[in-house]
């Protein structure tokens, strides 16, 4: 399978996305405690979750909007990277829980449940 968005909004509700020393740095993105300007040295803002993308009231991406990513021309390297469809090994445990999530998702509907098993 190829690695493609499928525009599901999953990664986007359930991960935090950690910015890049560079992407902090820049200011370009809303961050959790944006409200305190950008903490230096780089270490300490991951020490305390500033270099972290803010969240939506629903915990999705504050980013994420009607289900599309407002900012997808020039979204975080951590979100270029990421498929839910890839089978590097490093997403592994992301690519699960996106499974496990959509799983619950469709047994709470009611529709036929057909959960595809991760590839070893």
């Amino acid at each position: 399978m190829t690695n493609s968005c499928v525009r599901c909004g999953c990664c986007c509700s359930l991960f935090l996305i950690n910015l890049s020393k560079k992407e902090y740095a820049s200011g370009r993105y809303r961050t959790m405690f944006q409200e305190h300007g950008v903490i230096e040295p780089f270490a300490h803002a991951q020490g305390c979750g500033a270099h972290l993308l803010d969240k939506n009231a629903d915990e999705s991406c504050v980013y994420l909007v009607a289900g599309r990513c407002g900012i997808h021309a020039s979204r975080p390297a951590v979100c270029r990277d990421f498929f839910c469809t890839t089978q590097a090994k490093k997403f592994a445990g992301m690519v699960e829980v996106i499974r496990q999530s959509k799983a619950e998702a469709l047994a709470g509907s009611g529709e036929p449940v057909e959960v595809m098993p991760l590839r070893s």
